[in-house]
């Protein structure tokens, strides 16, 4: 009866119920793509992303993840193979299926979800241990803190609280509690710590069953932190509620954070809050990218380590570096890490209903999250620099371009997908005084109190038509944010023009009492702007990025004419940026075109100064949203160029 009772009240993250969040994000299949921008990609996630993902993780001479679970469970013979962190790939990738049944209620992907959960099933041990790699090695339990058995149970848990959710089904909840049953009887005096999943997981489990040991047991797993030796680059060096700056592993600290705002929602514990307030300022003021990219090095060592005294020194990869160290080339920004920026600030939106937090999910997702997915669907970045050079002189270690398979780590292909096939559930969330519209795209809303249809060309354009299709009896309160970037807005409703004062980076709150049939619409004022980096962001000075509404732009080689190098275009300040549609990859997006100025080439081979060259000509040059770059071949690209 429990699970019944909150299937019918939880959302995707099930916080209809959270004592301390304002808001609550509504449930998936409430909210149905129509057309335009998010219709267009949800589309390419079902015939694509999704099928091709399932048939990639069930082809054990491609990828070995859903085989390990088959010899684990000793449906076949064999040897591990792949990282160990693969259980929770696949475990991702089985919440991507449940996220689009939610929408399409296909039967094929119920059936395609129960024969994979039987054989998860029959991998746990009878303890609740479900790790397929300790399992077929014969290797004991937890032995390892750098292992992932923690990530892997926490993928576990939220997969299954979005397959009950969307099927009413129990099977894998199951299996997930057994396993966390196993995690609460392990992590008793120390923590599993690589990156931590299984804080939202828990979050999860509780709010899906009710059951207040998996509220407990995060608490008790977040108090752990710090208590014995820790490193930097899993966050735990320090206990939470210390930390004073972010360092380390960007995909680690993000799900941290996210795992801490779950926790809070539930506890109302104003310590937590104020660990993640000081990190959101950190993140967002000094180390995060204009896309919403996390994680700028490749490899480093720690901004704790002291020269004085170097046993301080600790190796970080993946990592989030030192204030304002942002290069472009060689930027790292694990689509993962995103991703669980993404995460972070949607629940910091829930606790406080503070639209800043919309503003960077808005950012990460049409950017750096985008970005890490193919416009056809079929390959994946793992990296999501802000530049590219084909006569880059090294090679990175995480280097390779869009790929169908990441073979050395494929945790960001199933992420991003599950990602994609999500997104209508961060539209609106709910509070006491009504609804609040975060993201704009073409869809239909069907609450029990209120149905209502939005239409729009976003972010190509800042019209937005929102139609009432059912209606409250009394009065009930439509939130439209603003976001920060738009400087000038108009609110009509039933072809009236309302002389309000609309401020930026706000909800616009309308409360009245509404018909079936009313209409509001809602113009953004969504100018091409140059954007400038704080002076100690070394790489940017004296350069510019161009943005227009939450898009970021880039420009890249392939839009220019043969000879011409990205690294001779330099932008006048003043210029008038025209909308161009295009298609790439048979997808339709809008470039801006400007008139720049392109300088007479010069040779570098073998040179590392010259005297400058100033002659230069009037070109016309064409940038492109960032997240379409690297879907025409190999191309030189860069976000931030020289102005004058």
């Amino acid at each position: 009866m429990r699970y019944l009772i909150i299937l019918l009240l939880c959302s995707i993250t099930a916080s209809a119920q959270s004592p301390h969040a304002k808001l609550a994000r509504v449930d998936i299949g409430h909210v149905q793509w129509t057309s335009g921008f998010w219709a267009d990609r949800f589309a390419v996630c079902k015939n694509t992303m999704v099928p091709q993902l399932w048939a990639t993780y069930h082809d054990p001479q491609l990828c070995h993840s859903y085989k390990n679970f088959e010899i684990a469970a000793g449906l076949d013979t064999g040897h591990f193979v792949g990282p160990s962190f693969h259980d929770g790939d696949f475990y991702k990738t089985l919440e991507a299926v449940a996220a689009l049944y939610a929408s399409t209620k296909d039967p094929l992907l119920d059936k395609m979800m129960d024969t994979a959960i039987a054989v998860i099933a029959k991998a746990q041990r009878p303890d609740g241990y479900i790790y397929t790699k300790a399992i077929i090695e014969g290797k004991g339990k937890f032995d390892d803190k750098l292992s992932f058995e923690s990530y892997n149970f926490g993928h576990l848990m939220t997969a299954a609280c979005v397959h009950y959710r969307a099927t009413g089904k129990r099977s894998l909840t199951a299996v997930a509690e057994k396993a966390a049953g196993f995690l609460a009887a392990a992590a008793t005096t120390t923590t599993p710590a690589v990156c931590p999943s299984h804080y939202m997981g828990l979050i999860d489990l509780y709010r899906t069953t009710g059951n207040k040991k998996y509220l407990q047991l995060a608490e008790r797993l977040i108090d752990l932190r710090g208590k014995t030796a820790g490193t930097d680059d899993n966050s735990d060096r320090a206990a939470f509620r210390d930390m004073q700056r972010v360092v380390g592993h960007a995909v680690r600290a993000n799900y941290l954070f996210a795992g801490a705002a779950d926790l809070y929602a539930e506890t109302g514990d104003s310590t937590l809050l104020n660990t993640l307030d000081r990190m959101w300022v950190d993140v967002t003021g000094r180390k995060m990218y204009i896309t919403g990219g996390c994680g700028a090095l490749y490899d480093g060592v720690s901004v704790d380590g002291i020269s004085y005294n170097p046993d301080t020194v600790q190796k970080i990869h993946q990592a989030y570096g030192r204030n304002y160290q942002l290069p472009n080339l060689s930027a790292h920004n694990e689509t993962c890490a995103n991703i669980g920026n993404m995460f972070w600030n949607y629940r910091m939106l829930e606790l406080t209903g503070d639209p800043k937090y919309a503003d960077i999910m808005e950012l990460t997702l049409y950017n750096s999250i985008l970005s890490g997915v193919s416009l056809d669907g079929s390959s994946f970045f793992y990296t999501n620099p802000l530049a590219a050079a084909a006569d880059n002189p090294y090679t990175f270690r995480w280097a390779g371009g869009r790929q169908p398979y990441i073979a050395l780590s494929n945790c960001c292909p199933p992420n991003v997908v599950r990602t994609m096939a999500e997104v209508s559930s961060y539209v609106y969330s709910t509070g006491d005084d009504g609804v609040y519209v975060n993201l704009y795209g073409g869809n239909t809303l069907d609450l029990k109190e209120i149905r209502l249809t939005q239409s729009t060309d976003y972010p190509w354009d800042g019209r937005i038509n929102i139609s009432i299709e059912k209606a409250p009896a009394g009065k009930y309160g439509i939130h439209l944010r603003i976001p920060g970037w738009c400087k000038k807005a108009q609110l009509s409703i039933n072809g009236s023009l309302l002389n309000l004062e609309i401020a930026s980076g706000t909800y616009l709150h309308i409360n009245r009492k509404w018909k079936a049939g009313d209409r509001i619409s809602l113009v953004l004022d969504m100018p091409a702007t140059l954007m400038t980096a704080n002076p100690l962001v070394e790489e940017n000075r004296n350069q510019v990025a161009l943005k227009k509404g939450p898009l970021v732009y880039c420009l890249e080689s392939v839009d220019l004419a043969p000879g011409q190098s990205i690294n001779d275009i330099i932008v006048a300040a003043k210029t008038i940026w025209q909308p161009k549609e295009m298609k790439i990859s048979n997808t339709l997006i809008m470039a801006l075109q400007g008139i720049a100025q392109l300088r007479q080439h010069q040779q570098w081979q073998h040179t590392l100064y010259q005297e400058l060259n100033s002659s230069a000509r009037p070109v016309t040059i064409k940038l492109i949203p960032y997240f379409a770059w690297a879907n025409r071949g190999k191309s030189d690209m860069s976000v931030w160029l020289p102005v004058r």
